[in-house]
């Protein structure tokens, strides 16, 4: 990883700050711009990067005028666009040019983290596709559910069959790793997994998304782009979220799962890709195909075998196992000891409904790593089981926000405490976090922290309180 170059091209210096952090973490080598044309000098150097993390608006340009003119050159950079929210039709443009995927402002760390490994495991820009195999790497599923592990010998049994496989469960059971564990499993292992989240992409974009277009299909249009049933060929192809595929384009996945073959938009060439279908979603869709919202066919052709994953109010025994592999994650990943969870921890995990499922799990372990006090998470536990036990109350936040609001006060209040602990030398407290000192700035800046102790210091429950 240590090879694979990043430009982050953002007109805001704190975004440049908070994406150059997260980046070095891991390993990649991070380069900024904060403007067009240098931007066009780091793409168009003898030492290219292997990914540029765009912004749409730049001082004196567009993001969008930006990748228009990399991908009329020899541009060979992966391309992630940021976006404002709701800002569909900057999204629309930016995937017709040529970027790889579109990230919305504001997003979080594990999206913007599986966007970048998808996005590298794309080919880059051009008409070639690479060859280059991917290499293996097991998937863990642990569970001592018995539902579970009849789930998994079965997922192993037709794993080195290309039957389609449909797979069902709330948000947040594991899915998509489910999905990873058939692969990993499978002849085609060596091949890409491609994902497509078809609640994400813009209705006018997901066909294109599918099935690539050719130069001149449409204003803009500059060159062939390659679509995911193209980079997936010889491997798997994972829709998920099926149910919110438009019936317009159920018709035409239909027709390439009964004849293996479709046309590009505004190509005349048939295409007879290779490749293995697994779907996922979390609605039941007999309900939608009653109600006209799912094609009948198309179940069929899916439904060849169903995984119906349980929610983990069905299986507390995975509780510890789980645990202990978000636990060993995250101490990794922070640099954190590993710590037993506590018993009264474990003894409120074990009453809690888990509305969220592992999802929710690991947000709540990976908060624990971070700061391992009891008293910090169970309040989240008591919130959220309020939350799901009153019906006609307005419906909490989406996951994602609620993750992120989680994340982001834990966040705060560790840097909190360690300004404290170092009595507010904040270059010191930088190094006791691992961070640059301009992002620890930054970071009170936007919690409207002062940079020195108060004049009479509050306690830390006090101060990791305040919003």
């Amino acid at each position: 990883m240590s090879s694979l170059r990043v430009l982050v091209a953002d007109a805001e210096q704190a975004v440049r700050d908070h994406l150059t952090e997260f980046l070095s973490r891991r390993g990649y080598e991070v380069q900024c711009a904060d403007s067009g044309s240098t931007v066009l000098a780091h793409v168009r150097g003898s030492d290219p990067p292997s990914l540029v993390i765009l912004d749409a608006l730049l001082p004196g340009t567009t993001g969008l005028d930006l990748l228009s003119q990399m991908m009329n050159s020899d541009c060979t950079a992966r391309i992630i666009m940021l976006s404002g929210a709701g800002h569909t039709n900057v999204a629309v443009q930016a995937m017709k040019l040529g970027a790889a995927d579109v990230l919305e402002k504001p997003f979080d760390e594990h999206e913007l983290e599986s966007a970048i490994r998808q996005v590298l495991a794309y080919p880059p820009p051009g008409p070639s596709l690479s060859t280059e195999k991917e290499p293996h790497n097991p998937i863990d599923f642990v569970s001592p559910n018995p539902r579970v592990r009849r789930i998994l010998e079965l997922a192993e049994r037709i794993a080195d069959t290309d039957v389609p496989v449909l797979i069902e469960g709330e948000t947040g059971v594991g899915k998509e790793v489910l999905a990873r564990f058939i692969h990993a499993h499978s002849e085609r292992r060596h091949r890409p997994l491609i994902k497509v989240n078809c609640a994400a992409i813009p209705t006018d974009l997901l066909e294109s998304e599918l099935f690539g277009y050719e130069r001149g299909a449409f204003t803009g249009a500059l060159r062939d782009k390659p679509g995911k049933f193209d980079l997936a060929n010889h491997g798997a192809l994972l829709l998920d979220e099926i149910s919110e595929m438009p019936l317009l384009l159920q018709a035409k996945l239909l027709h390439v799962l009964q004849d293996g073959e479709f046309m590009r938009l505004g190509g005349t060439r048939v295409v007879q890709p290779d490749v293995r279908i697994l779907a996922a979603t979390n609605r039941r869709l007999e309900e939608l195909i009653a109600r006209g919202e799912f094609r009948q066919d198309l179940f069929y052709r899916l439904n060849v075998i169903r995984l119906a994953i349980p929610p983990l109010r069905e299986r507390l025994e995975d509780l510890s196992p789980l645990c202990e592999i978000f636990q060993r994650k995250y101490s990794i990943h922070y640099r954190r000891p590993s710590r037993e969870l506590p018993e009264k921890l474990k003894r409120a995990f074990a009453c809690y409904e888990w509305p969220g499922n592992i999802r929710e799990l690991e947000n709540m372990i990976r908060r624990f790593v971070l700061l391992p006090d009891v008293e910090l998470t169970l309040p989240d536990l008591h919130v959220a089981r309020e939350l799901s036990s009153h019906s006609n109350r307005e419906p909490p936040h989406s996951l994602r926000e609620v993750a992120a609001q989680a994340t982001e006060q834990a966040e705060k209040e560790l840097v909190m405490r360690t300004l404290e602990q170092v009595k507010w030398n904040r270059k010191q407290a930088a190094r006791e976090l691992h961070i640059c000192y301009k992002s620890l700035l930054n970071k009170l800046h936007r919690w409207n922290i002062p940079g020195r102790a108060p004049a009479r210091p509050a306690s830390f429950a006090a101060q990791a309180g305040a919003r």
